[in-house]
C-alpha cells in the first residue's frame, strides 16, 4: 500500500530550524516527484519545493522566500525526501505536506499530485 508519512514538524522560534521528513512505503520515491505544499490557515496551499525524480539528484524552490532557507533532499537508502528549513520566520507557520507525482518532474500545482500525506504542524512563534 502506497503511503506517505511526514514528520519533524513542531514549535519553534523565529530564527530556529527543523528538518521534515517525507518517508514513503509502497513505491520506490526516487521515480517520482516528491514535493512539499504548506497551507497557512485562510490561505491556499502552496507550493514550496520539490524533488525531481527519474534519477536526477535535483531539487527545485518555488516560494522565493524560502530560497537560501530551505533545503530538500533525498536519501534513496532511507525512502525518504526531507526539508530542512533554518531561519525560520512567522510566515512560515502552516501545515506542511508532501506528496508524489506519477511522474518524474516537479509540477508546482498540488493537484498534479496523486498522493498526500497527513500533514505536519510548523509552527514560528515571533
Amino acid at each position: 500500500q502506497l503511503q506517505l508519512v511526514e514528520s519533524g514538524g513542531g514549535l519553534v522560534q523565529s530564527g530556529g530550524s527543523l528538518r521534515l521528513s517525507c518517508a514513503a512505503s509502497g513505491f520506490t520515491l526516487n521515480n517520482y516527484a516528491i514535493g512539499w505544499f504548506r497551507q497557512a490557515p485562510g490561505k491556499e496551499r502552496e507550493g514550496v519545493s520539490c524533488f525531481f525524480g527519474g534519477g536526477l539528484d535535483v531539487g527545485t524552490h518555488w516560494v522565493d522566500s524560502v530560497k537560501g532557507r530551505f533545503t530538500i533532499s533525498r536519501d534513496n537508502a532511507k525512502n525518504t525526501v526531507y526539508l530542512q528549513m533554518n531561519s525560520l520566520k512567522p510566515e512560515d507557520t502552516a501545515i506542511y505536506y508532501c506528496a508524489v507525482r506519477a511522474k518524474s518532474a516537479c509540477h508546482r500545482s498540488w493537484d498534479e499530485y496523486d498522493y498526500w500525506g497527513q500533514g505536519t504542524q510548523v509552527t514560528v512563534s515571533s
